[in-house]
């Protein structure tokens, strides 16, 4: 089987062609920080080996091995690969000449999604943790659109959205900043937020624009031709029907989420910053549906008022926070770095204290293993996401979690055989 993941980044390329590298790496592009590349890699993987991860039995969180099939697909990665990305260009303005465009690897890449979109995909985006190779990163990406796409064994028949992971990656393997050798994670998170940030802007400038032709119903063909030129498609085939597709055009439907692991919270959290230096007004633009903490690498008063990400709830219409006591990744985070509480222990630290729109959902009861980290690919909880995904409430029955006490925000996963 052919997978095949959309992602932008601002990993620096290894090759020599820029925009068909052989891997992204470990530091920072050399056009800087917060440069971004948009592309899509393809890789070959065994379907019989696939479907054994999806259906393997993993202690309490039951059918489907989120995390092997991470490994699994970032070997397929490593030893197949396909990179392209999408081509970029700015006119030279010091050449009197009227034909160059500006060509926008992001806009070519929203178009593409769009296109899935049309045809009722929904799209998560992925922001990872830190440590993680560029393979690593697609392989996540890839198992965990798998997972969130697999059938549910325990409900046969069952009819639910499907979704589309984009990966955002960031160099997080140690060495993007390598004069600083202290917390260099949080240096290196911190230094990839720009680009974050700059991403997310783009994507509400794109939502914006999207937004004001269909309402003012000035799709034409006219715009579309210079769009599609302005993306480098000029067969007057591709654009006749490109043309067609395009008139008459309504917003599709169909929602963005967002999901956050680990260190790639605490990306988010500076990333919210860049959002709210560009952004006109005294709110931060809606983009997603729904925002996903995943074993959060930030304090657990992060959330409350007065605090960095007090605001996060303004770019969705919901957070839900995932965490786990046992996480040991969080624990080293707690005693070796000298930061305080982890959101992805044990949750807020004052649930009541959180907007309505944020609840929390405690997975202690139903995750093994030996670091607890990367939890939310496996079976019951990647289940429980797409339910989250489709709507469901987390105190709705669909949903099986237990209520606890004493914010009304907050759940908990039973523990089952």
């Amino acid at each position: 089987m052919q997978t095949t993941v959309f992602y932008a980044t601002n990993r620096a390329h290894e090759g020599a062609k820029r925009f068909q590298p052989k891997r992204y790496g470990t530091r920072f592009s050399s056009d800087g920080m917060e440069n971004l590349r948009f592309g899509r890699v393809t890789f070959t993987a065994d379907d019989a080996r696939v479907q054994e991860l999806l259906s393997r039995q993993k202690n309490f969180t039951g059918p489907g091995d989120g995390e092997a099939l991470q490994d699994h697909f970032a070997q397929c990665a490593r030893d197949s690969q396909i990179i392209e990305a999408y081509e970029e260009s700015i006119p030279d303005k010091s050449v009197a000449d009227s034909a160059q465009q500006t060509k926008l690897g992001s806009l070519a890449m929203f178009a593409d999604l769009q296109a899935d979109m049309k045809r009722g995909i929904d799209m998560l985006v992925l922001i990872h943790g830190y440590n993680v190779a560029w393979e690593e990163a697609v392989g996540t990406a890839a198992a965990f659109e798998a997972m969130l796409n697999r059938a549910d064994p325990n409900r046969p028949g069952e009819v639910f959205q499907p979704v589309r992971v984009v990966l955002f990656t960031w160099p997080s393997d140690g060495k993007a900043l390598p004069w600083v050798s202290y917390k260099s994670d949080r240096s290196d998170a911190r230094s990839a937020a720009g680009a974050v940030g700059r991403a997310m802007l783009k994507l509400r400038d794109f939502l914006h624009q999207l937004g004001r032709e269909v309402r003012a119903g000035k799709v034409t063909e006219r715009d579309t031709r210079e769009q599609l030129r302005a993306q480098g498609v000029t067969r007057e085939s591709e654009v006749v029907r490109a043309v067609a597709q395009v008139e008459g055009t309504e917003l599709c439907g169909q929602k963005i989420h967002l999901l956050a692991h680990s260190m790639g919270n605490f990306v988010l959290q500076q990333a919210l910053e860049r959002v709210w230096d560009f952004s006109p007004g005294n709110a931060l633009p809606r983009m997603f549906e729904h925002v996903f903490l995943a074993a959060a690498d930030v304090d657990d008063t992060v959330l409350e008022q007065g605090q960095p990400m007090e605001l996060l709830h303004q770019i969705n219409n919901s957070v839900a926070v995932y965490h786990n006591a046992n996480d040991m990744a969080l624990r080293v985070s707690d005693y070796t770095k000298g930061n305080p509480e982890r959101l992805g222990q044990r949750g807020a630290a004052r649930p009541q204290a959180l907007h309505q729109k944020i609840y929390q959902v405690d997975c202690s009861a139903i995750v093994s293993g030996l670091t607890q980290h990367s939890y939310y690919t496996n079976g019951m909880i990647a289940i429980d996401i797409r339910k989250a995904l489709q709507g469901q409430l987390p105190d709705g029955a669909a949903r099986g979690l237990r209520q606890l006490g004493p914010a009304p925000n907050m759940f908990a996963f039973t523990h089952r055989g």
